[in-house]
């Protein structure tokens, strides 16, 4: 019977967003699996009500191609990793350990399952590893920092790790999502703050995540005018928001958004948490 320990180890340099460092990881390397991409954090001790939030979100982002990317822990990390495969989604899980180490043991199967539906599994840290309380903390910064279209927090309490990795994803200016729960619970305590205090959206729905669906039309590359044709080809190499490709550019963002927009009526274009993508290679 096969085990995660007959897929090798390799190290690369990961260049993701505003992440850039060399990581250790098992997995089919694809670029790709990273375009669209969100991670979604949460309490170890996850309620039902958390359960079902996880389900609700993943099967959209599975159906619609997104990268989940989570902590491989107990609870929210855990259930966002299976979910995610049961839909027929892409998964990365960011350890705090070595990759030789399963940590928690019981996830040995769902270790395997992550590399054997397409997924990654990524460590900064050497095979033999073992996990470290100070290790946690520290990898936040990977699951922050490797998620495209920002961060999805579902319950977390006021003491959990969550709220680190909501804050790293605020200083590298990334979209940051919270849904509230029960104002008695534990669980619910860290997400309603960063809600109550601006530090992350409130959401209550994929939608408000994925926005409107555009329908993708077959487009012909010699369609392109100049500036479009410009603009095709910087989103060829990276997701980029209207002003950051104003920026990249040098071009008026008013011009920028007229163009997008027209694009994203040819169905060229899609928009998720800010950032532009291409629907399709043409």
């Amino acid at each position: 019977m096969r085990t995660f320990l007959d897929y090798p180890i390799k190290r690369r340099l990961f260049e993701v967003e505003k992440f850039s460092g060399k990581l250790y990881y098992r997995g089919n390397f694809n670029e790709e699996i990273f375009k669209r991409s969100i991670a979604i954090v949460g309490t170890r001790m996850m309620t039902n009500y958390g359960k079902q939030v996880v389900d609700e979100f993943v099967s959209e982002f599975a159906a619609k191609g997104i990268t989940t990317i989570s902590g491989f822990m107990y609870g929210v990390d855990s259930e966002v990793h299976k979910k995610t495969i049961e839909y027929g989604g892409k998964t990365i899980a960011i350890f705090g350990n070595g990759l030789d180490w399963v940590y928690p043991s019981e996830n040995e199967n769902l270790y395997l399952q992550i590399l054997e539906s397409g997924g990654m599994v990524l460590s900064e840290y050497k095979k033999n590893m073992k996990p470290k309380l100070w290790t946690y903390p520290a990898r936040n910064k990977i699951v922050a920092g490797l998620a495209t279209i920002g961060i999805l927090v579902i319950e977390a309490g006021l003491d959990s790790g969550s709220l680190i990795t909501a804050k790293i994803a605020r200083q590298l200016k990334k979209n940051v999502w919270a849904v509230p729960g029960q104002i008695n619970l534990k669980s619910s305590q860290g997400t309603n703050f960063l809600i109550q205090n601006g530090f992350a959206k409130m959401t209550t729905s994929p939608s408000d995540i994925l926005g409107k669906s555009i329908k993708v039309s077959q487009v012909s590359k010699e369609n392109l005018n100049d500036f479009e044709a410009e603009v095709y080809a910087i989103l060829e190499r990276e997701n980029l928001s209207i002003d950051e490709i104003s920026i990249k550019l040098n071009k008026d963002v008013v011009d920028v958004t007229s163009c997008l927009t027209m694009m994203g009526l040819r169905g060229m274009v899609g928009e998720l948490g800010g950032k532009y993508y291409l629907n399709k290679k043409l």
